[in-house]
């Protein structure tokens, strides 16, 4: 494909990098120590909308975010700030995206663009907008993942639907302490564990994935030779 690179790749959570194995352990304690509570809303929070607006667009080419609704983060959850006509929803994700065992769960330096097609906009960007609300709301990180599981299996959540997919393409995404803005992609999402089907853990096989058991889908990842505004990305070496 032109302008990409056809290779799948996995994280070690939903959306976030993990270190190396050789160093993994060190890193989850020191981030334990470094962010054992939520910080104080307000670094959490970009006070220019018209900031975060730029930041959320800037996760997919301009071809596809400057039509797409933009959604900004408020103090109760988040709003609406930018109605889209082609489907696409783009919003900048925080910390608490992760499963409630990252390490990095409070980290408030945490600013993930994502722009979801309307597949993920309806059936999966709704878990984490519920996370958001929770969160703010006061619950702690075993409260989400406790009230996230009873949504999932009330139906109160959409059931992820296929053909759900999201650019993160964003040069000025900070994805955790380690990795920082890490590598231009797009995730593409599957129901279920799907870690077997994809024969993800044979030996060489190319396509790996990352579960995330809380949300209860399996990503892919597809690394592009292109940040969104055009300007090379580093290689697809991991």
């Amino acid at each position: 494909m032109r302008n990409t690179l056809v290779t799948f790749i996995a994280l070690a959570s939903a959306l976030l990098i993990s270190s190396p194995d050789a160093g993994r352990q060190a890193v989850a304690q020191e981030a334990n120590t470094a962010y054992p509570r939520m910080a104080p809303l307000d670094q959490y929070l970009i006070s220019d909308e018209n900031s975060e607006i730029a930041l959320a667009r800037s996760a997919a080419p301009k071809s596809i975010s400057a039509a797409a609704a933009v959604m900004v983060l408020g103090r109760k959850g988040y709003k609406t700030a930018v109605k889209g006509t082609n489907g696409f929803l783009c919003l900048v994700e925080r910390s608490w995206a992760q499963d409630s065992d990252n390490a990095e769960y409070w980290n408030p330096k945490m600013r993930a663009p994502h722009c979801f097609n309307a597949i993920a906009a309806k059936t999966f960007a709704p878990i984490y907008l519920r996370k958001t609300r929770l969160v703010l709301a006061g619950k702690s990180r075993e409260e989400v993942a406790r009230e996230i599981a009873a949504a999932l299996d009330n139906k109160e959540l959409p059931a992820l639907e296929p053909g759900a997919m999201a650019y993160m393409m964003s040069k000025q995404q900070y994805l955790n302490d380690h990795d920082k803005n890490w590598r231009s992609h797009a995730m593409f999402f599957f129901a279920g564990d799907m870690t077997n089907s994809f024969a993800a853990s044979a030996p060489d096989s190319p396509v790996m994935v990352a579960h995330d058991p809380e949300s209860r889908v399996t990503v892919l990842f597809l690394l592009a030779d292109k940040w969104s505004d055009g300007s090379p990305a580093p290689s697809n070496t991991p």
